[in-house]
């Protein structure tokens, strides 16, 4: 429900009258009550324009708000209110907390919002019983538009509520806020305190704050991680929410960092003899049901399309979630001698997967857009060669691009690709929280899938063999690793080779005292550098909207974590210089415009470099080796990761898994896939310790056997 469409269609599916009334533009509150008692619709006489507001909890999980739906004459007294609820204390929600929750921007918050939240015990719905008294009054709601307003009574709105399988409870609004005690301030002073200019003028100036808080990140990385990565996508313009629940827009801002991996990932794989191609997005259930274990695996995030219009398919037809059932009847048919391999595709797409009840933007989604490359040769050793090829690539993905160190490895039986004969991985670390992520992986199938599928080929020894396969895979979750890795309380940090704006140059010193051809020489000047800068290869761009002060724009692109500002004002000019600010650092330089090209390109490789190096800082210092038990969840709640010596055994995994869930403090979503106390294998690294496992003598950290290798632990996405 995100539209006037959508919302009749509810309305309509609900046996719920309503009157859909157009009017002229409303302009706020106070305008839209007054146009609707000017002009509302002949049938609809007796009617109460009503307001729907979204609380966050102080303290509160983002995904927990309380809506509370009320007369546009009650007050809304929120500290009494959430006090009474049993809570402390709450803020207004912010427009992206809102539009999370509960699918709608702030704006458009009504009561059937509702319908778009699947779990609906995690929201907390108060209704003004004044709002209630008389069944047969409509109640008015702005209809996603300043130009219409929809009316229903008020008796349906409660029965919809009731039907919802949602808790909401009644409060007389107006008795709570008259019950509420006064504050010192409002008793020393009166109630016509507030009233005086100066009374008017602190409040006009403490607006003025909070409207520039709203434009930048509103809470500390440090403090409310969740909602400060939610606030950095959408304020820094990443992504928008969708109205379906773990689906989301990419913006340009975005999707531009995606066309930068995309550009060198399929280069890279084009030297190897890759080539791009594209398969169908659906598959039958026929298809996806002939490899037993690998569906399996897969089986509770599959989406089924079971209808075309009103009627039912004769046979349910399947989103992929991969494509190796998709793709592998037509390598059989393709595939007949040694000589037609290898054969080694890529593609780039979007997968389904719908299981969990936790999206996060970019982390965990259920449509994401990804590469996949499935691959065949004739024999282990080219696979394997490949498997290792692939994975590198990846590392030079997230270090030389996304300046995000990881940990290639190998996957342990438990945590491997199912119906795969080997993965491998490459391991981030996301500081903040403590927690690893899976950065990317490249499977070994073996001749598995090929048994499965009938993918053989004749030798050159006339022998009839299965060919051995590769899949691999790197998605969009690499863009929630940058934010999360580099972002501050700012905004996004982006590093430069895969920021879409390099350098942004910005005019200064322009004053009331300033001539229009002073202004019009420093504009060109600007559009000159950037000229300059773009023709030697660097992505720059100059901001010259003239209804914005230069502060403005410092904070407007520092949010949007572009790697360098040069800002030229009258002065700079006159000594020809530009003045340089890097956004990771915040440093400042004034660097000379006749070698500006050169300053600007070393200036770039160093951000990149130190972001690297920083990162990698950050995660050394998490990185804990351990030889025992003793110590190991210790580490975890310190947000560390641990190497220990493992002995490889399934069970051994559950167990750590199990006893470090059950030795840990805290609460945490028990989602299956979701974030959880336990620890688990992240991978067993390829670089082992120079004083590595002893055969034969290392004893595993967890259990009473001999172990094997040692192996990285932690907590994971």
């Amino acid at each position: 429900m995100s539209s006037q469409a959508h919302l009749a269609e509810l309305l309509k599916r609900h046996n719920i009258s309503f009157v859909a009334h157009s009017h002229p533009q409303t302009t706020d509150l106070k305008h839209w009550v007054q146009t609707l008692k000017d002009n509302h619709p002949a049938e609809v006489s007796n009617f109460a324009p009503a307001k729907s507001l979204v609380l966050k909890p102080k303290g509160g999980a983002v995904t927990n708000p309380i809506l509370v739906v009320a007369l546009e004459s009650s007050p809304i007294p929120i500290n009494p209110l959430v006090k009474s609820l049993g809570n402390k204390e709450a803020r207004t929600a912010a427009d992206d907390v809102t539009k999370s929750t509960l699918g709608v921007d702030k704006i458009d918050v009504t009561p059937f919002a509702i319908a778009n939240v699947q779990d609906k015990s995690t929201v907390t719905v108060v209704v003004d019983s004044d709002a209630l008294t008389s069944g047969d009054t409509y109640l008015a709601f702005r209809n996603f538009s300043s130009e219409s307003t929809i009316f229903v009574k008020a008796a349906q709105m409660k029965a919809f509520l009731s039907g919802s399988a949602v808790s909401f409870t009644e409060v007389k609004l107006a008795g709570l806020a008259a019950a509420a005690p006064i504050g010192k301030a409002d008793a020393s002073k009166g109630p016509k305190a507030a009233q005086t200019p100066k009374a008017k003028a602190e409040v006009a100036k403490a607006d003025a704050a909070d409207d520039k808080k709203l434009i930048g990140i509103t809470v500390k990385k440090d403090d409310d991680f969740s909602t400060w990565y939610q606030q950095v996508l959408t304020r820094a313009e990443m992504l928008d929410y969708y109205d379906i629940s773990g689906c989301y827009i990419l913006r340009p801002w975005a999707f531009n960092i995606w066309k930068v991996i995309q550009k060198f990932f399929g280069g890279e794989i084009e030297k190897l003899g890759v080539e791009d191609c594209y398969f169908p997005m659906f598959v039958s259930s026929r298809a996806l049901n002939r490899e037993k274990d690998h569906i399996e695996g897969f089986s509770p995030e599959v989406a089924w399309v079971t209808k075309a219009g009103q009627s039912d398919l004769a046979e349910p037809i399947a989103v992929r979630p991969t494509s190796e059932t998709v793709m592998y009847p037509y390598y059989a048919s393709w595939i007949r001698s040694h000589r037609d391999l290898p054969l080694r595709l890529n593609q780039w797409c979007n997968v389904v997967r719908w299981e969990f009840k936790h999206p996060q933007p970019f982390i965990r989604t259920r449509e994401f857009l990804w590469q996949e490359g499935h691959t065949a040769f004739a024999t282990r050793q080219e696979a394997d060669t490949e498997v290792r090829q692939i994975l590198d690539l990846y590392r030079r993905v997230y270090e030389e691009y996304l300046a995000v160190p990881v940990v290639p490895g190998k996957k342990s039986e438990k945590e491997k690709f199912a119906g795969g004969e080997y993965t491998t991985t490459v391991e981030g670390f996301i500081p903040t929280t403590g927690r690893a992520i899976q950065g990317a992986t490249s499977h070994c199938l073996g001749t598995n899938f090929s048994k499965m599928f009938n993918i053989m080929i004749e030798n050159e020894a006339k022998e009839r063999i299965h060919v051995w396969q590769n899949s691999w895979g790197l998605s969009t979750r690499t863009l929630g690793v940058v934010v999360m890795v580099h972002g501050d309380d700012q905004g996004l940090v982006l590093p430069p080779r895969v920021a879409s704006v390099q350098v942004i140059v910005i005019p200064t010193g322009i004053t009331a005292k300033t001539s229009d051809d002073e202004r019009a020489n420093l504009f060109k000047k600007s559009e000159e550098l950037v000229e300059t800068l773009q023709a030697a290869g660097i992505r720059a761009k100059a901001d010259l909207r003239d209804n914005y002060t230069p502060p403005f724009k410092y904070n407007h692109w520092e949010l949007r974590g572009v790697p360098v500002r040069l800002e030229v004002g009258p002065k700079d000019l006159a000594k020809s210089e530009a003045c340089s600010f890097r956004r990771d650092t915040r440093a400042k330089q004034q660097l000379p415009l006749a070698s500006i090209v050169p300053s600007v390109q070393s200036l770039l490789e160093q951000i990149q470099s130190d972001m690297f190096a920083k990162a990698k800082k950050e995660r050394d210092e998490r990185l804990i080796r351990l030889e025992t038990w003793d110590g190991f969840v210790d580490a975890l709640n310190k947000k560390c990761i641990v190497l220990a010596p493992w002995c490889e055994r399934e069970q051994c995994e559950e167990d750590v898994k199990d006893n470090s869930a059950r030795s840990s403090a805290g609460d945490e979503p028990q989602d299956e896939k979701a974030p959880s106390m336990g620890a688990k294998t992240l991978c067993i690294p390829f670089d082992q310790p120079k004083d590595g496992v002893i055969e034969g003598k290392t004893k595993c950290f967890a259990c009473d056997h001999k172990a094997k290798s040692y192996t990285l632990w932690g907590r994971s996405y």
